[in-house]
């Protein structure tokens, strides 16, 4: 199945390894064993997610700051004029030019099933922001707002939703984007702040918290593959991004099943920034993209009868002629938030609180 490659001209930034962990429970916590190939396997643990090395920049302390908080809001509003307008006058260069990493795959599928059929882009509306801005040394910069974000059916805005999105610009030279995007569906830990109302970000190595932030990702997609039983459940709580969204999966699998079809999922990391922001218990907020592979096809990858294609992913096929006589493959982008806790935290387990997936690539043959 496709990984990196299905999000075509996707904004991605170079050198940027991709690797995938194996890990080991003892005493109830994950101990790191290395980096290792994808076919590795470990005897205790094998996570199939991945996620990226790319590395942010340090916090400063004092009050020197090379992004102020009211230049992140200037940054939040521009972001919010030029997206609104490009997505009601169906303007592609100017609505992608604002987005990057997962953002980009996401918006471009939406301008793509604009174009093949149709489909208009959501309109959105915006509450009152709040801005979490780390104390950043320099490039690459950071910042996240978490917002009420409804969206526009018919002019009429639905009910709100608390949307956290994180807007980065990697050089000078670049301008800034909104890189992820994250529906909540558990409330926000509070953010811890210095006297200036500045963030601290962590390092995606960083020992003092239950999982070191660059396999939390990985960890969640032991759980999405494996379900409940999946040894990584022992620090990876439950809820609809990690089990709910196995037992759906699963649902799909007998679904195919019963009409002679296999159907695989896999829920692996991708080559996306990642984000980390200190908590006020100690823990730290990881915002992180995952894709969602799967495939339908019929027994053995053989000819058989056309496999229908999912509804939503029409619009992203190659060519309307393409027809599943030996299978269909529907990927998802998904960007997660998740509150990973200290490790002086008895008992405590890394928990997604939000995750937000959308149609990024499909293919029949």
């Amino acid at each position: 199945m496709k990984g990196d490659g299905e999000v075509g001209g996707a904004r991605r930034r170079a050198g940027n390894t991709v690797f995938c962990l194996s890990v080991t429970l003892r005493r109830g916590r994950l101990r790191y064993l290395g980096i290792l190939g994808p076919a590795a396997l470990a005897a205790a643990v094998v996570l199939a997610g991945c996620s990226s090395s790319a590395a942010p920049s340090k916090t400063v302390p004092g009050s020197e700051h090379s992004l102020t908080l009211a230049a992140a809001r200037a940054v939040f509003n521009s972001y919010v004029a030029t997206s609104t307008t490009a997505a009601k006058q169906g303007n592609a260069t100017q609505g992608l030019a604002v987005v990057g990493d997962a953002q980009w795959a996401i918006v471009h599928a939406q301008y793509t099933a604009l174009a093949t059929a149709g489909t208009q882009l959501a309109q959105y509306s915006y509450g009152t922001p709040t801005f979490y801005v780390p104390a950043l040394a320099g490039y690459p910069l950071w910042f996240m707002v978490a917002v009420p974000v409804s969206a526009d059916t018919d002019g009429h805005p639905g009910p709100p939703v608390t949307t956290l999105m994180v807007f980065q610009r990697y050089v000078a030279s670049e301008q800034w984007t909104l890189d992820g995007s994250v529906v909540l569906d558990q409330p926000l830990p509070a953010i811890a702040l210095d006297g200036d109302g500045y963030a601290t970000a962590f390092t995606k190595t960083d020992p003092t918290l239950l999982l070191q932030p660059d396999i939390v990702g990985a960890t969640q997609a032991a759980v999405v593959d494996q379900g409940p039983a999946a040894p990584a459940a022992a620090v990876m709580g439950s809820g609809p991004q990690t089990t709910a969204l196995y037992a759906a999966q699963a649902v799909q699998g007998k679904s195919a099943s019963a009409t002679g079809l296999n159907y695989q999922w896999l829920l692996e990391g991708a080559s996306f920034a990642q984000y980390e922001l200190r908590t006020s218990d100690g823990g730290a907020l990881v915002l992180y993209s995952m894709y969602l592979n799967t495939t339908t096809e019929h027994p053995g990858n053989v000819a058989g009868s056309p496999i229908p294609v999912p509804a939503e992913f029409t619009p992203l096929l190659a060519s309307p002629s393409q027809v599943g006589y030996h299978q269909v493959t529907a990927n998802w982008t998904y960007e997660f938030a998740a509150v990973d806790p200290p490790q002086t935290a008895h008992g405590a387990k890394v928990q997604v609180i939000g995750g937000s997936g959308a149609p990024t690539f499909g293919n029949a043959r």
